[in-house]
């Protein structure tokens, strides 16, 4: 016994940008856009902060499994871009809903959200008769270069959640990690300290200027990512459904990352399993990195996609590298 999804909420920022706004502030178009990702527009942060975006959707899950917050006993956070590096995204979020478990993030890129349920599970199989909050929240807007359209275009904000208990839900659940710096990445800024040397031995000094930070702008090597990202998905999925013990066609959907359309459509063409079984909203989402599978899951749920006994498979790849891939059966009352 591992366990169940009893509460899913999501939150997206206000602000809306178009292909067209984007074209306004960069070199690109809204048919170069969707032609390269299928991307039609994102949510952007504005006034909010991400923090905002993970209260209210942690709250929403929270309220849809009936569940108080001084009930849980342990907030995950998966996220790379929190609000700050220090006090965690989970322990910000404890405070602010009124929590008192223990909190913590994780740090896996897209992927981070299905990490932090393999750590839940662990959690679970301790034999505690426990409430688990997993929580995935990405502000991508804060880490792209918004002059290059190769990264800017795709990404989004957003936060999604999940109040699990213990039950029979989770069927399988694998992680895989591919160790490399340099196809997608970010770096911290290099900081002031006056006594650290660079490589060619020179004092560093201040780099407080746009040109001396613009090292920790996103970096990725789009066919690299692309390569990964497609066999990922499809080894992945193949893999967690012989360990469920079942056909890969006895999915009945697919939870995709939501990283690129054509990612996604190069996956299908490879798989034994019909394109409808796939759910998406990367058109009107963009890639929310660590979100983009808990707010695809909220979306469809609101929308009663769902009945008790479906078969959910979840997958998903990021920076790292890493990958990940769920097997769930919906037991949800609703």
């Amino acid at each position: 016994m591992s366990f169940s999804i009893i509460g899913t909420g999501s939150k997206a920022p206000s602000q809306v940008k178009t292909n067209d706004d984007l074209a306004r502030i960069m070199d690109t178009s809204d048919e170069w856009i969707r032609s390269k990702t299928g991307i039609r527009e994102r949510r952007i942060l504005g006034e909010e902060t991400i923090t905002d975006l993970v209260v209210e959707s942690s709250l929403l899950a929270l309220e849809d499994a009936g569940v108080q917050p001084k009930e849980l006993d342990l907030i995950i956070c998966a996220t790379v871009t929190p609000d700050y590096i220090t006090p965690s995204m989970g322990c910000v979020l404890q405070r602010r809903i009124g929590a008192v478990c223990p909190a913590f993030d994780i740090s896996a890129a897209c992927a981070g959200f299905l990490y932090a349920w393999d750590i839940a599970d662990g959690y679970f199989a301790r034999k505690l008769d426990s409430k688990i909050l997993v929580v995935g929240a990405e502000a991508v807007s804060k880490l792209v270069d918004w002059r290059d359209r190769t990264t800017a275009v795709i990404f989004g904000d957003g936060a999604g959640a999940v109040v699990l208990g213990r039950g029979n839900g989770l069927k399988a659940i694998r992680l895989n990690n591919r160790g490399d710096e340099t196809a997608l990445f970010a770096r911290y800024q290099k900081g002031n300290c006056p006594i650290r040397r660079s490589q060619n031995g020179e004092t560093a000094g201040h780099t407080t200027t746009p040109e001396a930070d613009a090292d920790t702008f996103l970096h990725m090597e789009g066919q690299k990512v692309f390569q990964f990202a497609v066999s990922s998905m499809c080894r992945d999925l193949k893999n967690i459904a012989k360990q469920a013990g079942m056909e890969l066609e006895d999915v009945d959907y697919v939870l995709p990352h939501q990283a690129n359309q054509r990612i996604i459509d190069y996956a299908i063409s490879r798989l034994p399993l019909a394109p409808e079984k796939y759910l998406g909203n990367i058109a009107y989402r963009g890639n929310t990195s660590a979100a983009a599978i808990p707010v695809l899951l909220d979306e469809f749920r609101r929308k009663g996609q769902f009945r008790k006994g479906d078969i959910l498979a979840f997958t998903s790849f990021g920076a790292g590298l890493t990958s990940a891939a769920a097997i769930l059966e919906w037991d949800k009352e609703e």
